[in-house]
């Protein structure tokens, strides 16, 4: 269940995509998505998140990154996989 407050970490800090359409974790949790799988790295930089949906025939992975060098510390990527 450590997913679970990662979400809710990546949700305070997800930036708005430049299409303004893609999926947003966010909006992923509100929409009934659920969590299929997580991987995270030792050094807890890096993340994955899997989600699934029952009447959907695809899956969206969210990728985030944890960057200490930039003013936007959280970058979170999502993306479906058809």
């Amino acid at each position: 269940m450590r997913w679970i407050g990662l979400a809710s970490c990546l949700l305070s800090s997800c930036a708005a995509s430049a299409a303004g359409n893609a999926p947003t974790i966010e909006r992923l949790l509100s929409d009934g998505w659920e969590v299929a799988a997580y991987s995270g790295n030792l050094d807890v930089r890096t993340s994955l998140i899997l989600f699934r949906k029952k009447d959907a025939n695809y899956l969206v992975q969210c990728s985030s990154l944890f960057d200490v060098t930039r003013a936007q510390r959280v970058v979170v990527n999502c993306y479906e996989l058809h």
